[in-house]
């Protein structure tokens, strides 16, 4: 059973431990720095279908199937499947996985939905109410356009400040047993973040909305376990691109917590922003999933990684929220991963 340690964080004594992991990516997000480890890229944003939304279904499909082939699981072994996406409804979740007769619990985080539904997955796996768990999230770069802002054909122009949603998904398969290939990568602890709403309007700099809940995340976490940000080789942000990364060290820094030489960001590591011209760096659902099913889990299995903060952010906004005038709160969820 997890234990809580301090106020906000569960510590694993089981370890849950990722037997699988999978990430599947679109044309753009191909030809970036990590083009070459994603498992699967489509060269065409609809990938065969009729439209973006069933698009990002596919992605969440494969990125599940892929991912329960590498750890040697059928659909019939989950005991339940944890996904969400940046759609209405979660609808790519729904659709996307509807043919896999899994249980499923439908999540929404906004760009957070990774951490959360692999913090769920490994709670769930380690209090015994599960044998082997699924956490999944995506999203797509046209569909998310169409919902938030505008849709493509509108051709608006983006602020500097504006992050570009990644065409990706992720998905990883938790079990107690030993992976069968690679080194053992154990869910160590959880911190669910808290809300943190500085006001911030601005749907074109999600970076800013979402900093002051990752800072308040990593503080908590940090003060419930006494460690400090030199203990971990990575700390990585997903995804307040470049200027919310450099927005949350500074919140930090005022408490005396410096980040910086541990610190990477999903939304900095996807695109290469001076030839693709992506502004403050990536963003979406699929982002931190792919970074994270891709990269990342790839440097744990290798021993390139032994500890590893992975806290994914979110914008907790809608279209109606918006419209209406609110501001945009912020969300953070952390998973403490370990080789």
């Amino acid at each position: 059973m997890p234990t809580r340690t301090g106020k906000y964080t569960l510590t694993m004594n089981n370890g849950p431990t990722i037997l699988g992991f999978a990430s599947v990516a679109g044309k753009k997000e191909s030809e970036g720095p990590l083009g070459h480890l994603f498992d699967h890229c489509h060269t065409d944003t609809t990938m065969g279908e009729e439209s973006w939304e069933k698009a990002e279904s596919r992605l969440q499909n494969e990125a599940v199937n892929l991912a329960l082939g590498k750890a040697g699981v059928s659909n019939t072994e989950i005991d339940c499947i944890f996904a969400g996406d940046l759609l209405n409804q979660c609808i790519s979740s729904t659709f996307g996985l509807r043919g896999l007769d899994i249980p499923f619990l439908g999540q929404y985080g906004a760009c957070s939905t990774m951490a959360q539904t692999l913090a769920i997955a490994s709670v769930f796996t380690e209090s015994g109410a599960a044998k082997q768990t699924v956490a999944v999230t995506s999203s797509h770069f046209c569909s998310a356009e169409r919902q938030f802002r505008f849709p493509l054909e509108y051709g608006g122009q983006r602020a500097p400040t504006a992050q570009w949603t990644a065409t990706a998904a992720g998905a990883i398969v938790i079990g107690t047993q030993q992976p069968k290939q690679g080194a053992k990568i154990t869910v160590q602890a959880v911190t669910f973040g808290r809300i943190a709403d500085l006001g911030i309007k601005d749907a074109a700099n999600m970076g800013a909305a979402m900093a002051p809940a990752a800072a308040q995340t990593l503080t908590d976490f940090l003060k419930d376990t006494g460690a400090s940000p030199q203990d971990f080789d990575l700390i990585l942000t997903g995804d307040l691109g470049l200027v919310g990364s450099e927005l949350m060290e500074e919140l930090l820094e005022k408490d005396g917590i410096k980040i910086k030489p541990v610190h990477n960001d999903c939304g900095l590591l996807i695109y290469d922003r001076v030839k693709q011209d992506v502004h403050a760096g990536g963003s979406g659902c699929g982002c931190s999933a792919s970074v994270l099913c891709s990269l990342i889990l790839h440097q744990l299995s290798q021993g390139e990684l032994h500890k590893v903060l992975f806290l994914a952010t979110g914008a907790l906004m809608s279209p109606t929220s918006s419209q209406q005038g609110e501001s945009i709160p912020g969300i953070a969820h952390l998973v403490y991963l370990t080789a």
